[in-house]
């Protein structure tokens, strides 16, 4: 018997009591629950722990009952080749797929792609190379690229020459397999280099390579610039991979500021088919968090 199916026989609903509302039924074992959710969310390890204590690959299993259908995993490139391939195969088995990890050569924090100066920009292409092995065991399509800090010694322009420069080299080996580096821009200090969507999108031009595109984090980009909606249509071009957490807290839709029910039917009617991560943390502690947090995600998801 088929596990999402073992879990609606057992009457998984009797276990959730203690979430009121119908909408937390049909997100647990009602008859009325929709087997997957109609956009394409992609929690991480760790979201669900609690419910699934046995580990990752538990967990994996978990997201695919309460009908997910895709992971992100950031931290891919530091497992085992042995746990990369494992995880590759139960993607498959489960008929999921892979969202981001992140091309992360120990310099992301720090300066480094700004500068020009090739220590950088060979750990970066290493590092390009070993992800390109790595999304080969997953299945994956995207991984993150973040350029590091601005240099306080060099103009704008040449930083921003440099760092181009760097992702065309690196697109020249992510192409051929059929990686995309998304580069993000972020708001977790005012260090970093990519800050807004129109940076992105110029420097994306300026790679031009089907392998550079945008990560449209909205939690960064409200925090960063807001105006969400009017920036991604002006960006839409370039972006390929979407990520999800409210503001203030960086915590799932309905926890802050963002009306996402207008966000999400925004990319819905853009025919948006990619995946959208839940790169955040969960508002409530424990089991009865992440069901809450799973109907959180019900109650956004656009109906086809």
């Amino acid at each position: 018997m088929e596990r999402r199916n073992f879990i609606k026989n057992i009457g998984l609903t009797t276990a959730v009591l203690g979430v009121s509302g119908a909408s937390t039924l049909s997100a647990f074992g009602s008859k009325k629950a929709e087997p997957t959710f109609n956009m394409d969310f992609a929690p991480h390890f760790g979201m669900f722990k609690n419910s699934a204590p046995g580990g990752i690959f538990d967990e994996l299993r978990f997201m695919a009952d309460q009908g997910f259908r895709s992971l992100e995993d950031n931290g891919l490139l530091k497992r085992s080749v042995e746990d990369q391939e494992k995880i590759g195969k139960l993607l498959n088995e489960l008929g999921m797929r892979m969202g981001v990890f992140v091309i992360d050569g120990g310099d992301n924090w720090k300066t480094s792609l700004t500068t020009g100066k090739k220590e950088f920009l060979d750990v970066f292409l290493a590092t390009c190379r070993q992800s390109v092995e790595a999304a080969k065991r997953v299945d994956a399509k995207w991984a993150t690229v973040v350029p590091g800090f601005f240099d306080r010694n060099l103009p704008m322009g040449i930083q921003t020459g440099n760092v181009i420069d760097a992702l065309r080299r690196g697109s020249e080996i992510l192409e051929p397999h059929g990686l995309t580096m998304v580069l993000e821009p972020l708001s977790d200090t005012p260090d970093l280099f990519l800050r807004n969507a129109d940076q992105t999108h110029m420097i994306c031009k300026a790679v031009d390579s089907p392998s550079c595109k945008i990560l449209y984090d909205i939690y960064h980009m409200q925090r960063n610039e807001g105006n969400l909606i009017a920036t991604m249509e002006k960006t839409w071009d370039e972006i390929a991979y979407i990520q999800i957490g409210d503001n203030p807290g960086r915590k799932e839709p309905g926890t802050g500021e963002i009306h996402y029910g207008n966000v999400f039917k925004y990319i819905h009617e853009k025919g948006f088919k990619g995946v959208m991560g839940m790169e955040h943390g969960n508002a409530l502690p424990g089991v009865d968090g992440e069901r809450a947090l799973i109907t959180a995600y019900r109650n956004v998801d656009i109906k086809n």
